[in-house]
This record gives C-alpha cells, structure tokens and sequence, in this order.
C-alpha cells in the first residue's frame, strides 16, 4: 500500500506552479539543506513550511532547529543568527544530516557561523542585497567573502534576495521594510522550485495564518511565486533535483515535532484511562509548547493551568492527582530544581504524577534553546530522602507519543510520581509520523478504591496490592474512604502519621521496592546485533538513538562488526540489562553530558562501561560516534591479537 499522507499535498508538478521548466532534473537519494539568517528574518518559519511540504511528498525526513535564545537578538551578529537543518530522503533516516550539503545564508553573519559546516565542494546560496560593509564589518570580516576567494571551494549562487523580493512586491501596499520581510518566503519559493516540492500547503498556510491581513496574504504569496519563478527562468540554476518519496510501512501520516507528540501522548493516555487530563505548568523553553498544544485540547476533557510559578504548578498538578486526575506538569532543568520538593512529597503521598523534563543545557538558566541530556543524576538523586522515582526517556521526536504513554502507565499503575525525559534536540527536531489507531492503544483504565469493599470496616489507605504494591487510590470526599495525607512519614496500612523507626524503615523499603518491581512489566531489551559477532556493545538513551543507530549503520558497512541497544526505562533498568552487558567485551556509552548513565550503569553491575561524552549544546554527529567505534574496534582487535600470542608464547 502505498504511503498516506495526513496533510496530503499536490507533487511537484503542482497545477498552478507549471512544471519546474526544461532544465535538466538530476535525482539524489538525499539531501541536507540548511537555511541561516537573522533570528528576526523568519528561518524557523521557512524550514517548518519547506519541511511540511517534504512530509506532504511523501520523503523520509529529520530536522534541527538552531536560534538563540533572546526573543529578539540583535540584528546582523555571530550570537543572532537563526538556522534550520533539515536532511530529507528517499529511503529511511535517523538524523538532521552531519553537515549540510546545501547553505542558504541570508546574510554575512549566517555565512560566516555556519559555513564551516558545510563540506567542500557544497552549495551556497547567499543574499548578495545583505552584503554590505557596515554588515560585514559587524561580523569581522575584512573582506568581502563573496570576493575574495573565501568561498572558491564551493558551488556558489549570488542571489539578490532582498532586492528581487522587493522589485516582485512593487504595487503591494506595503512599505518597504514590510516588503523585505518577506524575502524568506522568496527563499522558500525558490527553494520549493529547486527542490520540486509540493506548495499548496504552503499556500494554504499563509491563508490561514494571516486571515485578517489579506494584503499580507498577497505580498507573501507574490514573494512565494517570484522565488519559484526565478528558479525556473535564471541561468544561476542550470539544473534542479528531485529526492523521490521513501518507502513506509502501511498507514497514515504526519509530520511530528516532540512536544507535539509527547502532548498528544498525554492525552491518549488520560482518554485510555478514563481520566481527566490536568497540567500544571509554568513556561519555559523549551517545554512551553507542550502547555500550548494541551490549552487547545479542551474538548478532550484536557484541564490545563498556567501558574505563577514552578512550584504552584506541580502543587496543582499533585493536587489533581489526589482529586482523581492524571496530573502532569512541564519543565525544564532548572524548573525540576524549584519542584524538587513536591516530588518527594508525591514519592510520599503515593499518587501518580507525570513529571516531563525537556532538558537543556544547564547549569542554572545555561542554554535555553540549546539541547543536552545532563539531568539524568537530578532525576534519580535530586530529592531529599531515600526517595526513588521512574524514569522514562523517549528516543525521537514521534517516540515522545508512546513514552508519554508509558510514563502514565506507570504512574497509574504504580501510584508514583514519573519523570519522562525529553530534551530540546527531540522537542523541536521533526520526523514522519504513523499515526496509530485507537485500539492498538494500551489499556489504562484505573480501579479507584470504593467504600463497599470494605463492608463496614475502616478504610486503610496504605494497603497495598500485592501484585504492584500501589496503595488505593481513594477519590477524597467520598463517604467511608476519609484519610490523610501529607509529607509526614505514614503507618504502613493504616496511614496515621509514624514516628516508628522501624515502620519508616519498612515504608522506605517498601518504596523502593514498589519502583524496583516495575522492571516485572519491562521488555528485556534487545540489542541490534545483526551478525551475532560484535563484541563491543553502543549503549544509548533519549535522544542519542539516531546519531548512534546512524553510526551503527556506517561501521557495519565498512565491515566492523559492532551492536547497539537503547534504554527507554532509566529506573528501574530492563531486567536482562546485566545479562546484555555481560555479553560483550566493551560498552560504549555515548552521552550529551559527562557520563551519568556510565556512572549508573558501572555502579549497579560493575561493567567498566567507556563514554564518549560532549556537551556543545547541539546533538552528536554519526560521523564522530562511527570514528570513535572504528577506534575502540581497533583496541579490541590489537588486544585479541597481543592475548593470541601471549597464549603461544
């Protein structure tokens, strides 16, 4: 069957654009674009709209939004530029490409930051209108790099975007500085030509999102046109490309950002389990979007409540909980400090709770829009007490759906608070997404305590089920079922408050118990082993599962023998992940932080696990981590060879 798309969209061929003309059309199997220009110039705005029009084509796509973290950085400087990576495909991908094959600079600033991430050889098209000396002199350059030589390594187009944008909206009422904001969309037609992606989307888009601008509806779609006009009829173009769609399996489609999904998760879950969905959530990047999708979701019984802050959030979050929500609350690294409390005094109060961390580079406020994966430790550790809490970690964009889903089964199941740890690289990064149905969907129906069961006898509120050892989850003001609740530590069964050394020995044990029990309902983890030879083991978690995957793929095919496994569940660990480790020589641990899994996992079964670890701010490349496996397969091999001929000596 062939691919479906949701937002289904016309093929390059479209009707009203014409035909990309006569020019030569030369096949790829994949191409990496990146787009770069001022934060205020529309770049993530251009990238969304080209990467909506590749998903409508039907190719296998990733992205990597990059910009600052200031609302309006300044203009024309290395610290403001703005770009958007997108790697699309005929055949299946996992990561935003390494480099880009193909640079769109909008100005001085955008070359010089991003090309020296473009390789030999690749293509550059740059605005010749923003070239100017005062900008060139804000970015430090002392020539024109258009001139002098700088740029003679790569295949250049000198595009005079500003300009020709404004010549193409003459007649528009607009003034001038309007008219030159809408050279991204220029760009975007431009690009949409050279590439032959569908536009209707495109146009539909701006339809709606300027609804009560109509002129601006019009000067956007006329820039649209001419950029894809000029493509078809310069001679700067001698050829376009076609990436023709990749196969899928089977079913129905959309593009998916993480938070997006992770949200839509959430409200799978409440639906699956028969609950209202309630978030609690102060704003921060970059988790607010999760708050954002959820507001529109009020038909699904979704309750969300921006609070004042972080604290008040959770404490509302929790105290749905205890009235018989899901309650689940958004953050970020430094927002997980300031909640630190409430979740301990959820570990306490035994009550399911939904705790999603998109991570960023920290410490404190550190890097707001940048990615890294360095509050593992504050997940597990970061509470007073001995006061354990699952972890879940999705590993794409379009994962974040089932990990939500996860993180509430646990929760409901177990009566716990659970982290989910997203970070920024999944949060914003894009992928293809199949849409599930319905009734593949776990079951998440909850059994609240009811008085009958009692037959007249007094409610014990911490007796636990033997299975999970989750206490009754007792909707407060029902009749028969009063009880309290609190931080104080409570007696086991009865929950009157306990100062019992040995009843709080027993409740701690009994906690940690409770959490180590649910690696029973954990999958044994598998690892992708093809040959069933590799000795050494890629051990991965969250968002690294692309570049190593990728990475994986590229030493396989230049006959290095290597396996690779990912963690979803942090804590507790899959039960055989002792065994798995214990299978292979090395373990390498690739992480966008200083070695916290390592850390965990050379504590807990003593493996001498080796990391690779970096924290740029931005995801690893699968040419590194293929470069550092290629090494590590040569230490193994010299010490198989130095081990044979000590045996024969």
């Amino acid at each position: 069957m062939a691919l479906q798309t949701a937002e289904a969209g016309t093929g390059p061929a479209d009707a009203e654009r014409g035909s990309p003309g006569d020019k030569p059309v030369e096949s790829l199997h994949r191409v990496v674009i990146r787009i770069a220009g001022d934060s205020g110039d529309g770049m993530q705005l251009t990238g969304d709209r080209f990467t909506q029009e590749t998903a409508a084509y039907g190719n296998d796509l990733s992205t990597l939004p990059d910009f600052p973290a200031e609302i309006r950085a300044p203009a024309g400087t290395l610290p403001g530029v703005s770009a958007f990576q997108l790697h699309f495909a005929d055949h299946d991908i996992l990561t935003p490409g390494d480099a880009p094959d193909v640079l769109v600079a909008m100005n001085p600033a955008a070359l010089k930051t991003n090309l020296k991430a473009v390789p030999r050889g690749g293509t550059v098209i740059v605005n010749t209108d923003e070239f100017t000396s005062r900008a060139l002199k804000k970015v430090g350059y002392e020539q024109d790099p258009l001139q002098d030589g700088t740029l003679d390594a790569y295949r250049v187009h000198r595009v005079a975007l500003t300009s020709q944008t404004v010549k193409a909206l003459d007649g528009h009422p607009l003034s001038r500085k309007e008219a030159e904001r809408a050279k991204n969309m220029y760009a975007l037609g431009l690009l949409s030509w050279l590439y032959h992606r569908p536009v209707d989307q495109t146009l539909r888009f701006l339809e709606q999102k300027f609804a009560k601008r109509p002129e601006i509806i019009a000067a956007n779609r006329a820039a649209f046109q001419a950029g894809w006009n000029f493509g078809e009829t310069t001679e700067e173009f001698e050829v376009s490309y076609e990436v023709a769609p990749a196969s899928h399996p089977a079913g129905r489609y959309r593009n998916i950002s993480g938070n997006p999904a992770l949200a839509y998760g959430l409200v799978a879950a409440a639906q699956r389990s028969g609950l209202t969905l309630f978030l609690g959530s102060y704003p921060i990047t970059p988790a607010s979007d999760i708050l954002h999708e959820l507001a529109k979701h009020k038909a699904f019984g979704v309750r969300t409540f921006q609070a004042e802050d972080e604290i008040a959030a959770i404490g509302a979050a929790l105290g749905a909980s205890y009235g018989g929500a899901l309650g689940v609350t958004t953050t970020s690294g430094p927002g997980v400090a300031l909640k630190s409390e409430a979740i301990g005094l959820a570990v306490s109060l035994e009550l399911p709770l939904v705790i999603c961390d998109i991570q960023r580079g920290g410490p404190s406020t550190g890097l707001p829009t940048k990615t890294e994966q360095a509050d593992l430790l504050q997940a597990m550790f970061g509470r007073n007490g001995e006061s354990p809490v699952p972890i879940v970690a999705p590993r794409s964009p379009a994962d974040c759906f089932d990990a939500a889903l996860e993180a509430a089964r646990i929760a409901l199941t177990y009566r716990t608070p659970v982290f989910l740890l997203s970070d920024g690289y999944l949060a914003n990064g894009s992928e293809p997404w199949r849409i599930p149905r319905v009734e593949d969907l776990p079951d998440l129906t909850v059994r609240f305590a009811r008085p009958e069961e009692y037959q007249g006898a007094p409610f014990m509120p911490y007796q636990r089920d033997p299975e999970t050892l989750a206490r009754a989850w007792a909707l407060p003001g029902t009749a028969g079922l009063e009880h309290r609740i609190g931080g104080l530590e409570k007696a086991d069964v009865t929950g009157e408050i306990s100062y019992d050394p040995a009843n709080h020995d027993h409740m701690v044990r009994t906690r940690a118990a409770k959490v180590a029990g649910i690696a029973k309902t954990i999958a044994p983890l598998e690892a992708d082993d093809p040959s069933g030879e590799a000795r050494l083991l890629v051990l991965g978690w969250g968002s690294t599962y692309g570049p190593a995957q990728a990475a994986c793929r590229l030493v396989r095919e230049q006959g290095g023998q290597v396996a690779h496994a990912h963690l979803r569940h942090l804590n507790p660990f899959p039960p055989n992940l002792g065994e798995l480790l214990a299978r292979y020589d090395r373990v390498l641990i690739p992480e966008m932080n200083l070695g916290q899994l390592a850390l965990l996992v050379r504590a807990q079964f003593l493996v001498d696990a080796t990391g690779y670890n970096k924290v740029r701010g931005l995801p690893f490349t699968s040419t590194e981590l293929a470069e550092e496996i290629g090494r590590i397969l040569l230490e193994v091999a010299s010490r198989s060879v130095e081990g044979a001929k000590n045996f024969h000596a």
